[in-house]
């Protein structure tokens, strides 16, 4: 394996890492919130179940990014050869936009989902108005994905 494979697997361990770490800590933040609920609301479980499961959307970003960049590598299919080290360099570059947002947002995007399971506790009638605050953090994680896909299909 030449130095430019190792930072091209680099970038897309990074991707998969970070954002699965940020989405595991935001499900868990919200969680914790609904596990609040529920002992009080039993009734509202699949409305906290839904808050709980948004910050998990980043992790799965990180995962198709690493699964495009292993492919684009020739990880997966065959195909692996020889990459320069500015190559390498430019796949692990262009998988560090999922891998940060996606950590960030993911936490970011948990606590928000907690204080949206707050307002159901309250008033559960409000589920849609509740889903928009988590919902705009979701965007820059898609922004964040948007431009790591088109960087790393666009390497070679």
């Amino acid at each position: 394996m030449t130095m430019g494979t190792f930072y091209a697997l680099l970038g897309a361990a990074i991707a998969v890492m970070l954002a699965g770490a940020g989405s595991a800590m935001g499900v868990g933040i919200a969680g914790q919130a609904a596990a609040g609920v529920m002992s009080e609301k039993p009734e509202l479980f699949a409305k906290v179940l839904i808050m709980q499961l948004l910050p998990g959307t980043q992790g799965i970003y990180g995962l198709l990014v690493g699964f495009i960049a292993l492919s684009q590598i020739g990880v997966i299919g065959g195909g692996a050869g020889e990459m320069s080290v500015a190559t390498g360099l430019m796949y692990c570059a262009a998988c560090l936009p999922i891998g940060l947002v996606g950590l960030i947002s993911g936490v970011y995007q948990g606590k928000t989902s907690a204080a949206s399971i707050g307002i159901l506790a309250k008033k559960p009638d409000q589920f849609g108005k509740a889903m928009l605050f988590p919902a705009m953090v979701e965007t820059y994680a898609i922004l964040a994905l948007l431009i790591s896909v088109l960087s790393v299909t666009g390497i070679r």
